[in-house]
């Protein structure tokens, strides 16, 4: 009979010990999961902000800009915020956005004599 308590009390032991060692690769699981996640989204993420404020930066006065709607037109003049952009042939066709709606950006080429 005390054999029988003997080992009653080694597999509560051991249940324990396996509780244990189960909550530890269940953090382990988390924070590879973590980083997984850090990695295919948060960093992109950053870098593609990155990229954009770069772009809206290098905004200049004759550059052909393509807005988030699809629209190609020609910057006239650069506020803090706002841009004037020239849409189409019609030279009076010229409307303020905010610089967040541009998406691409090209440079005028130089040309030189």
């Amino acid at each position: 009979m005390f054999n029988f308590l003997l080992d009653g009390a080694a597999t509560a032991a051991a249940d324990q010990t396996a509780g244990a060692g189960s909550w530890i690769m269940i953090v382990v699981y988390v924070v590879i999961l973590g980083g997984v996640f850090y990695f295919m989204a948060i960093r992109p993420q950053k870098k593609q902000q990155k990229q954009q404020a770069a772009l809206i930066e290098s905004i200049a006065v004759g550059d052909s800009i393509l807005t988030t709607s699809g629209f190609y037109g020609v910057v006239i003049d650069v506020m803090d915020e706002v841009l004037v952009v020239e849409f189409g042939n019609n030279k009076n066709c010229r409307i303020p956005m905010k610089k967040t709606a541009v998406v691409e950006v090209e440079k005028p080429e130089k040309v030189d004599p």
